[in-house]
């Protein structure tokens, strides 16, 4: 049984920081990707940044510069540091890790139960 565990979400003025963390635990062998996604009211979810296992990084357009994806291998944790908020990035978000059970298992996503952002103007 994998969990998912998301942190760090509330309420913030423009302008302001949050910092979003998500610790998966169970059994474990292997995480490859690690991603933030987001939906807001009335809109599609978006992946809003990418983390693979050695690495890399992807944004979405509207966080570069702002957000940093960041992870913890040993913690099996994933980050999302949040800078210079915006009213538009309220949204509920998710982690989404693919993990690998097993040595011989190719791996399958999990998600996360969705944190609440709420940036005031």
């Amino acid at each position: 049984q994998v969990q998912l565990v998301e942190s760090g979400g509330g309420l913030v003025q423009a302008g302001g920081s949050l910092r979003l963390s998500c610790a998966a635990s169970g059994t474990i062998f292997s995480i490859t990707s690690m991603n933030w996604y987001r939906q807001a009211p009335g809109r599609q979810r978006e992946l809003v940044a990418t983390i693979t296992s050695d690495g890399g990084t992807d944004y979405v357009d509207s966080v570069k510069g702002r957000f940093t994806i960041s992870r913890d291998n040993a913690k099996n944790t994933v980050y999302l540091q949040m800078n210079t908020l915006k009213p538009e990035d309220t949204a509920v978000y998710n982690c989404y890790a693919v993990i690998r059970l097993a040595r011989s298992d190719f791996g399958r996503g999990y998600w996360g139960q969705g944190t609440q952002v709420t940036v005031s103007s």
